[in-house]
């Protein structure tokens, strides 16, 4: 889903959410995109025009919190439409929570996640591998976490991802040496954001206005 479109989609799930008795998680992928969360500086981005258009990536503004990232095919994006009356209104708290979710889901395909005090996400030692970055409106979480499986880590370069200078960005196919299977990984990660989150699976949502349009 092309990023825009994706914004559309959670701003209209969010207004919905204080009228469901369930949160739910969107995932999905995105075509190339930089996207500029509220804190992002202009600086950050590498490449010019040109370059960009030659790569096929498009550039975004985003209502997330959070510096300069960058979406692609291979990522599995993860987008929370939570009620975080649930989570003590606490939106730190719940960024901890997403990174255990990430954490967990990497411990299951052998990769050793973890967090980094005032570094947001999740990284393999000195390698960051998933990137989170949250928005709420009246305490509904939206937006999220980008986790690395197989995409082109090169397109990083357009960037100084996060803000971070000198991070080396990296994937669960690298790390692995092998293809991962995408549909697996979601699967999992699933299981472990019912777990952590301790909100039962209820499954799959169907949004009939939208799929009639």
């Amino acid at each position: 889903m092309a990023y825009r479109d994706a914004q559309t989609c959670q701003e209209k799930l969010v207004a919905e959410r204080r009228l469901w008795p369930f949160d739910l998680l969107v995932l999905l992928e995105h075509p190339p995109v930089i996207t500029f969360g509220r804190n992002a500086r202009q600086e950050h981005l590498l490449w010019g025009d040109a370059a960009l258009q030659a790569a096929g990536i498009d550039c975004a503004a985003s209502r997330r919190g959070g510096d300069v990232t960058l979406h692609a095919p291979g990522q599995l994006v993860g987008y929370p439409i939570v009620d975080l009356n649930h989570y003590q209104r606490d939106l730190h708290h719940f960024l901890r929570l997403l990174e255990q979710i990430l954490i967990a889901t990497l411990a299951d395909h052998g990769l050793t996640g973890e967090s980094r005090q005032g570094k947001t996400g999740v990284w393999l030692e000195e390698r960051k591998i998933a990137s989170i970055g949250v928005a709420v409106r009246h305490w509904i979480s939206y937006h999220g976490f980008a986790l690395n499986i197989d995409n082109d880590l090169s397109a990083f370069s357009a960037i100084i991802p996060c803000g971070l200078q000198g991070v080396t960005m990296t994937s669960m196919s690298k790390e692995l040496g092998r293809p991962v299977d995408k549909q697996a990984v979601a699967e999992t990660l699933i299981g472990h954001f019912g777990k952590i989150l301790r909100r039962p699976l209820l499954g799959s949502y169907h949004d009939t206005t939208t799929s009639q349009t």
